[in-house]
């Protein structure tokens, strides 16, 4: 019997992405849910607007969202030191596809964030990324032909999808065209799956898809 899909947009440089790791993953481990990992690269200026923009209200909230999101990460024994500049997640977010693709999603997706976190490496910087990519034994050249070549074309067709279905933030889980936003859905996500009628319309679904 198929497994219910969860189809979850992350990026590397959203804190409350980072936290919610641990607990997504656990939906896979422990309650048998199958789960697809996208990027949503973030557009920092599109939803914050520009540094002149930015009231005192605005960097209060800023502030408080990466003390919170800090709490989380000491509960779980991560490390998570503020950003020192804002960063375009294109490279990490195309080197999530390639590892995917080159079986080594876990390793380079918990290394991505762990290292970006404590201020091991800068997700923009193609260089980095491949050593990453190196380092969980991928080829580097490789994934920078994949990066000259489609991976553009790819990385942006994934989010005008995402936000197609009605994509804003991270981490977001679509299950069975609803969205749940945030680490806190992820109880509401898994007592949607859980329901009895759910469970059988989404597997239908998947079903009819396959034939």
């Amino acid at each position: 019997m198929p497994k219910p899909l969860v189809r979850i947009y992350t990026d590397y440089k959203s804190p409350y992405a980072f936290v919610a790791n641990k607990r997504l993953f656990e939906l896979e481990e422990t309650h048998g849910f199958e789960l697809e990992w996208l990027p949503y690269t973030l557009r920092v200026a599109e939803f914050m607007g520009t540094v002149e923009e930015r009231t005192p209200h605005f960097w209060r909230k800023v502030r408080y969202a990466y003390m919170d999101a800090r709490r989380y990460a000491n509960a779980q024994g991560l490390v998570m030191k503020g950003p020192r500049r804002i960063y375009d997640a294109f490279y990490s977010s195309v080197g999530m596809l390639f590892a995917q693709r080159h079986g080594f999603f876990r390793s380079y997706h918990d290394a991505v964030f762990r290292k970006f976190w404590s201020h091991e490496l800068e997700i923009d910087d193609l260089a980095a990324i491949a050593d990453v990519i190196k380092s969980c034994g991928g080829s580097a050249s490789e994934f920078e032909a994949y990066v000259n070549g489609p991976a553009r074309a790819e990385h942006d067709r994934i989010i005008d999808e995402a936000e197609a279905l009605g994509v804003f933030g991270v981490p977001t889980m679509v299950f069975n065209g609803e969205l749940f936003w945030g680490g806190d859905r992820i109880d509401m996500l898994i007592e949607r799956i859980e329901r009895p009628e759910t469970i059988e319309a989404a597997l239908g679904s998947r079903h009819r898809k396959s034939v």
